[in-house]
This record gives structure tokens, C-alpha cells and sequence, in this order.
């Protein structure tokens, strides 16, 4: 059995949405993996009965404080109520359909001593769908992400991700809160938005897919739907592909120029 990994100052934080089943996976991986955290927050969005039932057993069999709501507000609000309860310096949110890997614990840390270390890093990802388009190595695996609109890619401005991730509790002051009462992923564009005009300075792991598994089953399939870009090769897809990634990148280029920024 691995050793026993201890984060000082960190709350897990997980959201979740009738996964219980996915929720009490991943409890159950970062027990294997001995993680020992200052506290463990889940919450809920109004899930259905037979699910509130089963978070209620894994919450005395693991002892997570669980904040919820009586009434489904969205995925916005739900990391808003989840972040409001940490009490920590830092939190690390991980959504309740990854998986940690053997190696993840120790990049963990890793992370976390960068983060007592630099007072200027505001955020560290560890999981994403694609690699962020311009890094700096910065160590130990782990690259800066240099904010570079010229590149034509749209990824450039998604500097800031809601995948799994280590952050200061400070976070909302910096950078504002998600949006409520809006489409999830266009919530989390617009705080990437906010993160790059505030300045947001982060770390990405250079083998981003090494740390967590993305793992849905039939069962218990995602809530959050992401468009993917690359299942096609069709080259009329392809075509309208690229003038709609141009427009994007426009429209985010315009977008960092003219939203207000937090106070």
C-alpha cells in the first residue's frame, strides 16, 4: 500500500448531480490512495431521492460536510455554494466522474508546494481535454500558461478550466464568481475571460490526461455536455470547423478587451 499523502490547507471539493455512484468511486480512490485532506466538502445539486439517500450513507461513512440546495439551480451555482463553504487556504475540485491515478497523489504535492511557494500563482490544473497552446516550463512537469491571443487559437483563451484543480480560496475575489442562471460552459468561459483580464497566473501538468481518468458510465453518464471538435474529418466539416474556431477566436479576443474587470 502507498504511503500516506497529507494536504495541509486543502478541502477537497466535490460537486455533484444524481452520480452517487460515480461520487462514492472517487471517495473511495482517494481513500485507497491514503489523501488525507483538512476537510471534504461535497456539493449537491438537488439530486433525486434514492441519490441524496446514498450521499447521506457515504457522508457517515466518510465524514464529507455536505452543502446542497432544495431546488436544481445549475452547475454555475452549485461550484458558487461548494467554493462559498471552504474554510481552507486552498481548495482542490475535482468533479465526481474523474479518477485519481497510482502517480496522482504525489503531483498533488507537488502542486501544493509550489502554491505555499509562489504567492503569485493564483491556480493549478491537472486534468484537460486538450494541451493549452502555449507553456513554459516551470518544473517538475508542470508549465506556466502564457497567454497569447496571436496564435489564432481559440484554446489560448480557456487559460482557466473547471477540470480538476488546485486554487487559492481567494479565487472569487480575484477573479469574480461563475455566472448563474446560464449554460455551464459558457459560465466557464467567461471566468476564463476574467481570469485572463485579472491577470490570472496558473500551471498546467504537462501530461494532462496522467493524473485523472474522465470516466462515465452508461449508468451514470455526464450532465455536462462538451462539444468535441476532432471526431470528424470530413472536409466540409473541417472547413466549417475553421471559420467557426477563427469566430470564436474573435469574439474572445473582443471579449477580453471590453468585459469590466473585478475589483
Amino acid at each position: 500500500m502507498a504511503g500516506q499523502f497529507s494536504f495541509p490547507g486543502v478541502t477537497l471539493l466535490i460537486t455533484h448531480y444524481n452520480r452517487s455512484a460515480s461520487l462514492s468511486r472517487l471517495l473511495a480512490r482517494f481513500r485507497e490512495l491514503n489523501c488525507r485532506f483538512d476537510e471534504i466538502v461535497v456539493s449537491d445539486d438537488a439530486s433525486k431521492p434514492e441519490h441524496q439517500q446514498k450521499i447521506k450513507e457515504l457522508q457517515q461513512e466518510y465524514g464529507f460536510r455536505l452543502v446542497s440546495t432544495p431546488v436544481n439551480k445549475g452547475f454555475p451555482a452549485n461550484i458558487n455554494r461548494g467554493l462559498d463553504a471552504v474554510k481552507t487556504p486552498y481548495s482542490l475540485y475535482v468533479q465526481e466522474d474523474f479518477i485519481p491515478s497510482d502517480i496522482c497523489p504525489a503531483h498533488l504535492q507537488d502542486a501544493l508546494g509550489f502554491m505555499n511557494d509562489d504567492k503569485s500563482l493564483d491556480y493549478i490544473r491537472f486534468w484537460s481535454f486538450y494541451r493549452y497552446p502555449t507553456l513554459k516550463p516551470y518544473g517538475k512537469g508542470f508549465s506556466e500558461t502564457i497567454y497569447n491571443p496571436w496564435t489564432l487559437n481559440h484554446l489560448s483563451f480557456f487559460m482557466y478550466s473547471d477540470n480538476p484543480h488546485l486554487r487559492r480560496s481567494n479565487f472569487f475575489q480575484r477573479f469574480g464568481r461563475y455566472q448563474e442562471g446560464i449554460d455551464g460552459n459558457i459560465a466557464e468561459h467567461n471566468m476564463s475571460i476574467s481570469y485572463i483580464q485579472n491577470k490570472g497566473k496558473g500551471l498546467f501538468y504537462d501530461e494532462y490526461q496522467a493524473l485523472f481518468t474522465h470516466a462515465n458510465s452508461a449508468d451514470e453518464p455526464s450532465t455536462f455536455d462538451r462539444a468535441n471538435w476532432r471526431q470528424s474529418r470530413n472536409p466540409a466539416f473541417l472547413a466549417m470547423r475553421w471559420l467557426y474556431l477563427r469566430f470564436k477566436w474573435y469574439k474572445s479576443l473582443r471579449e477580453v478587451k471590453t468585459m469590466p474587470r473585478q475589483i
